[in-house]
């Protein structure tokens, strides 16, 4: 076997020591990456909505609504990567009619049924019931009735009413937030429990899993946001950016910190793979790792964050540097799902030798549908907030329109 695996070692240009032949090739390619990105992202844009809603943050009273439509819109797409990946999306439906509690992947169909169906569409529902019911008063034609669909027959919007989907929408919220945690933290939770892998296998990852799942979701707020503002243009609310920023640095600090905490109790450990570990890093993670992870996606946005947040600049330049800076922490976030899960595959069982992965174009684990997974939930996005508008000023117009006499 030694002469075998060595054969293939001195073949393949890419392989460095010692690898087993079923090694050569890895089982989880880029989709298993794009899936905890989306995923966090859905938990960090409501988890950032229930700011606002439970803890009456009423900076971020413009982005609340867009917080909801946008998790709402990744969440639809969240379980796609897994779908393709698994080559016969009819199998998925085996979960639901053969339900085995004892397995984390099993259970990820039950967590997004409850997290789809009853946090989030129905939370959306009562926050945007009244203004559906009157969406379905004003407008003609088929939109109307599909407003009328949309109210399920419940047409009564008096302030009883409005106080009672207020409450019972404060808490869903309640319920959404560990719902939330549990959504993204159980992607951690089943990297974390890989024992034979030490890539993988720490108490630590649920939790770096969910504050980077905050981190993606806040950084992608700032980025919706701006980008929603300036198409409509509308002054953007420097109060709202500056206290996006101020959650994104706080989340960032605790979320690298916990990275530091892990890397730095595997060296203290010293375990027989620490060799490997550091060759892979130096070699086939030095990239995507060092220099976009750590350096570029995290390092220059956040001293970037702190100085635009707290420096004296003008406002356009704030702009300038949280937009910037939220489009790096996507690249470093990004890079943390990669170097997770590719990382954790590119070194043999044996721990003597190290594989590597190329990224093809076409192909169902190719680059071109990743692209068009990732761009898929900005398209439902365009659409939710045309059908229910998120923005104050169009539901004020809304309202006014409702109160003029005919």
């Amino acid at each position: 076997m030694e002469n075998l695996v060595t054969t293939m070692a001195g073949n393949f240009g890419g392989i460095t020591g010692y690898i087993y032949p079923n090694e050569y090739e890895l089982h989880w390619q880029l989709l298993i990456v794009i899936y905890p990105y989306l995923t966090g992202l859905v938990a960090g844009a409501f988890i950032l909505a229930s700011l606002e809603r439970l803890f009456r943050v009423n900076e971020l009273q413009p982005v609340y609504r867009l917080s909801l439509l946008t998790a709402l819109s990744f969440m639809i797409v969240a379980p796609l990567p897994l779908l393709a990946h698994l080559g016969h999306p009819e199998r998925s439906f085996e979960m639901f009619l053969t339900p085995h509690v004892q397995s984390a992947m099993a259970m990820f169909g039950f967590v997004y049924g409850w997290y789809l169906m009853v946090v989030l569409l129905l939370e959306i529902w009562l926050d945007y019931r009244r203004d559906i019911v009157l969406f379905g008063r004003e407008k003609k034609g088929i939109s109307k009735y599909f407003y009328k669909f949309l109210s399920l027959g419940f047409s009564d919007i008096s302030d009883k009413s409005l106080l009672f989907d207020d409450k019972l929408g404060r808490f869903i919220t309640i319920i959404g937030i560990p719902s939330a945690f549990l959504l993204h933290g159980y992607v951690g939770f089943i990297f974390g429990s890989v024992k034979a892998n030490p890539w993988w296998g720490s108490v630590l990852m649920p939790i770096v899993f969910l504050f980077s799942a905050i981190v993606s979701g806040i950084a992608l707020m700032i980025l919706v946001y701006m980008v929603s503002s300036l198409f409509r243009w509308k002054q953007m609310k420097m109060a709202c950016l500056n206290k996006l920023a101020e959650f994104l640095i706080y989340a960032m600090i605790v979320d690298f910190s916990l990275e530091l905490l892990d890397f730095i109790h595997r060296l203290y450990q010293s375990e027989e793979s620490i060799s490997i570990l550091s060759d892979m890093i130096s070699s086939r993670l030095f990239v995507s790792l060092i220099v976009t992870q750590i350096l570029l996606g995290t390092i220059l946005p956040l001293v970037s964050l702190i100085s635009a947040r707290f420096g004296k600049f003008p406002d356009e330049l704030k702009r300038m540097l949280y937009f910037i800076a939220a489009i790096l922490v996507q690249v470093g976030i990004f890079s943390t799902r990669w170097n997770v899960v590719i990382g954790g595959q590119l070194f043999s069982k044996s721990l003597r030798g190290l594989t590597f992965y190329k990224i093809e174009l076409f192909g169902l684990e190719g680059l071109l549908i990743t692209i068009a997974l990732l761009i898929l939930p900005l398209v439902i996005l365009y659409v939710l907030v045309k059908v229910l508008p998120p923005w104050s000023d169009v539901v004020a117009d809304q309202t006014q329109s409702q109160t003029q006499p005919n």
